[in-house]
């Protein structure tokens, strides 16, 4: 079995990392269904934005290193600048509005 190594990303990618907790409330396959979610955010936002996911119980310290008071959370960033945040994920249009105009804007 070959270990497959992650895209390159070019310097100027803008990248949303979304922050998921330990265990989601009332979600029993939490992995199974969060990536469904991260798959429809990615088709939602296109290509101009990477989403990556950055669970809890994998990468504890990157996690705490946002300080974020609440998980989920979403943090924008290009070139490990902080753009854009907001707690919770994406639903809304307005939200998703936000969130393109600020990968666009910097």
């Amino acid at each position: 079995m070959s270990a497959s190594s992650p895209p390159v990303l070019q310097p100027d990618t803008v990248v949303l990392l979304v922050l998921l907790p330990l265990h989601s409330a009332g979600e029993a396959s939490s992995g199974t269904e969060s990536n469904a979610s991260i798959r429809t955010l990615q088709g939602r936002l296109g290509p101009g934005i990477r989403v990556l996911k950055i669970d809890e119980a994998s990468h504890p310290a990157v996690v705490r290193s946002f300080g974020t008071p609440e998980l989920p959370a979403c943090v924008l960033v290009r070139q490990g600048v902080e753009i854009w945040r907001q707690h919770g994920l994406p639903e809304d249009e307005e939200v998703f509005s936000a969130l393109l105009e600020a990968a666009h804007a910097h």
